[in-house]
């Protein structure tokens, strides 16, 4: 492993655009293939495919022949497993749940996301000391064959295509201009898909500026570091089960509105604590992270009840490769930036902007009339087809 550390050189940073770039890139294509496929199917060979890359490189391993390239392609098919796996899902929840528990899926998908968030980098630094790298790997392949299995026995029913001219099939190309052509002409969708990328392109960088502000400004150490980690695992778990039993709001937006606001707060509050009251760092993180499953999950419910079954795939895709695309753009400003204004400097102005989008949004009848959308009668008119392959 020790010989492996020693040829990554920029490692980390190669496997993290490795790991974004198949999804910004090819995720609108993506998209557009899981409207057009099966999607239970779509699902079973994404998972795979994730599966034979981590068997591909359990065997490297075990045979000492692993490369640093080895793993950043790897890590390219995890992510381009990914870019079809998460809006096949994210598209076949609206055709298996009722409308009026989405929002608490979502609830409960973000609490799950939390726990595994907490106990996953723990748990792997164990596994790590205690075994080989292969076995390790191996750990990934068992849980993605558990995740792999029941979708041969669940019924995941397909949404009917409407098709824009009966006399030729759109290409690809065709469908994924009609996805960009879909979000454009909806008002209020286009807002918080723009409010959504520069809020992640603010926030994204305050996770990677934790560590100086801690060491610097609030002059601590590795361990505060690690608990202000866990305070900030524990509140996605909090809001998230807040979310799931509570529902939101009537009106999802108005939820969604509250924890950005929330978030901004948060943000702001770590920014603006004193040097030597670190606690109120930790309780202004933990709200700050609650807040995120209340903003986040009825969002992604308003799209799986609001879009059209048949434009899910590619209206996912193109939300999840637009924030995708902002976190290296993030972080690649903030740096020189936080070292010009101040690191707390760049969380304050995440902050202030965050609380101002919440309001900004409520300002807006284009966002709080977005659960009555024009397409609302097309959305009715589906009736979804309940094949199973």
């Amino acid at each position: 492993m020790a010989g492996l550390k020693d040829r990554l050189g920029y490692g980390p940073a190669f496997a993290a655009l490795a790991g974004m770039l198949p999804q910004v890139v090819l995720g609108p294509f993506a998209g557009a293939l899981v409207d057009r496929w099966n999607r239970r199917l779509i699902m079973i060979f994404a998972d795979t495919a994730i599966a034979m890359a981590t068997l591909g490189l359990i065997a490297l391993f075990a045979t000492g022949l692993i490369q640093a390239w080895h793993v950043y392609v790897a890590m390219a098919i995890r992510s381009l497993g990914g870019a079809f796996h998460f809006p096949a899902m994210a598209a076949s929840t609206r055709l298996m749940v009722p409308d009026k528990h989405l929002t608490r899926i979502s609830g409960l998908n973000q609490t799950l996301q939390g726990i595994m968030n907490m106990i996953a980098p723990p748990i792997g630094a164990l596994l790590i000391e205690v075994l080989p790298t292969q076995n390790v790997l191996l750990i990934d392949v068992g849980t993605a064959i558990l995740a792999i299995l029941p979708l041969f026995f669940i019924n995941i029913p397909q949404p009917l295509r409407v098709e824009t001219s009966q006399e030729e099939k759109p290409s690809l190309l065709g469908d994924v201009h009609e996805g960009l052509a879909y979000v454009r002409g909806w008002t209020g969708l286009m807002v918080i898909l723009s409010m959504a990328v520069l809020l992640n392109f603010l926030l994204t960088p305050t996770e990677s500026l934790m560590p100086l502000l801690i060491t610097k400004y609030f002059e601590k150490g590795a361990l505060e570091f690690g608990l202000i980690n866990s305070v900030s695992g524990f509140g996605i778990i909090v809001g998230g089960i807040l979310l799931s039993v509570w529902g939101g709001f009537k009106k999802k937006v108005v939820t969604s509105m509250v924890g950005i606001i929330g978030i901004g707060i948060g943000i702001a509050g770590i920014a603006l604590v004193p040097a030597n009251m670190f606690t109120l760092a930790l309780v202004s993180a933990g709200v700050s992270t609650a807040m995120m499953p209340i903003a986040n999950g009825p969002l992604g419910a308003i799209m799986q009840a609001k879009v059209r079954p048949d434009m899910q795939g590619r209206v996912m895709s193109l939300v999840n490769s637009e924030a995708t695309a902002m976190s290296p753009l993030g972080l690649l400003i903030a740096g020189p930036v936080s070292d010009l204004i101040g690191i707390r400097s760049w969380y304050l102005i995440a902050g202030l902007v965050t609380i101002f989008m919440g309001f900004f949004g409520f300002g807006m009848p284009a966002v709080m009339n977005i659960e009555n959308n024009q397409n609302d009668g097309e959305i009715e008119s589906q009736t979804p087809s309940t094949a199973t392959s």
